[in-house]
Parts: structure tokens; sequence; C-alpha cells
């Protein structure tokens, strides 16, 4: 079953509300993207990681995987697009603090392209798109394009509006899409920007799926 990006909104304020919290499904997305991951690429010990990552909730997810591939030994990097006071949300505020604190995970202020990591993970953009991308995001979104490695994206492929299937100025073309809890009506409609792609459970409860769907 496919839904509108309302629809799934809609879902998780409903989780939130019966307790199941918003960082618990951040959390879960995260974590059920890396298992993705590191069944798609040989050796993720050996894998040098970048994670782009977004001010908003697909930043957070971003964040999440950063955390849990510096615990599979991956060398991991996460680059923010913005200053960690301009983060969006309190989840993902409180997944950025946790990686101030751990030295396994290099935190970048700026990438040349004379750093091609072994995989990107592109956690910039989620559902919430509207009208043309601006820096520094376009110009994260060249690098990513412009780079020979593996490429995941968190949710959504960066510039592609998962409701329509429609595409922003700029947008990334990735290997692999982990999306969450329902496909959302417009991602199959660009296999060509997607790549393979996943619906993984993010623990959301049934219930809250009642009068929405």
């Amino acid at each position: 079953m496919e839904i509108t990006v309302d629809q799934m909104y809609a879902i998780e304020n409903r989780g939130h509300e019966m307790g199941f919290l918003k960082k618990f499904m951040m959390e879960n997305a995260g974590a059920a993207a890396v298992r993705r991951l590191v069944e798609a690429v040989d050796d993720i010990k050996l894998s040098s990681i970048l994670v782009i990552a977004g001010l908003g909730n697909n930043g957070g997810d971003g964040l999440v995987m950063a955390r849990h591939l510096a615990g599979y030994g991956a060398q991991v990097r996460v680059l923010l697009l913005g200053k960690p006071a301009e983060i969006k949300t309190v989840e993902s505020r409180w997944n950025w603090s946790i990686l101030e604190k751990m030295p396994s995970v290099k935190l970048l202020s700026e990438v040349t392209l004379n750093y091609i990591p072994d995989v990107i993970i592109d956690a910039i953009f989620g559902t919430g798109i509207s009208g043309d991308i601006k820096e520094p995001y376009a110009s994260a979104i060249k690098y990513i394009n412009a780079s020979d490695c593996y490429k995941i994206a968190v949710d959504v492929p960066s510039g592609l509006d998962p409701q329509t299937g429609l595409t922003a100025n700029i947008f990334t073309k990735c290997d692999m899409t982990v999306t969450f809890h329902k496909m959302k009506q417009g991602i199959p409609k660009r296999r060509d920007l997607t790549g393979k792609v996943f619906v993984e459970k993010i623990g959301i409860p049934p219930e809250s799926e009642e009068g929405i769907l």
C-alpha cells in the first residue's frame, strides 16, 4: 500500500501522541537503514563513510546512522549543512549532542571533492521539500553526484518529491533508498534516482493509522 506524505505525518504524530516518541522513530529508522547498508557493502569495518546531514529530521536519521556505523567499526565522518544551533528538531539536536561526545565520529565543517569516501549517506532532505534547492545544499548534492562511490538515500533521494515523483532544480541519484513505515506514492515513479528501494518498519503502532488510512 502506498500512502501520501500528509498521511505519513499524521501517522507519526498519532504514534507520538500514543507515547511512541519521534526520537524512537528516528532511532529505529537510522538503525534499519544501517542494517540495509551493512548488507550492501562488502566489509563495513573497512569502509569510509560520509554522512551529509540536513538540519531537519532527515538529517537526524543520518546522525543516528553515523553512531551505529561507528559501532560497526567503520570510519565515519559527518558533514552538517549548517550550524549545530540551527538544527530544527529536538530529536536531531539530541542525536547531534551524542556525536559531539564521540571521538570515533569525525565532524566536518566542509568537504572538498578531493575526498571521496566508499559510501555517502544522503540525509539532506526528506519529505518536506519545497521550492528550489539553494546553497549550501545545492553544492552538497553536486558533490554527491560527482563522487564515484556507493550512495544511499535516507527516506528519499534529496530533491525528489516523495509525493509526486517530481524533482527540484537539483537532486541526488542513489544506489539504494531506505524509506520508512510505508511506501510514499512518488518514490516508485523514480527508480532511476532511488536505486533499490526498501521499506522498513520503525515500530510505529498500527493503531496510529486508524482514521488516517
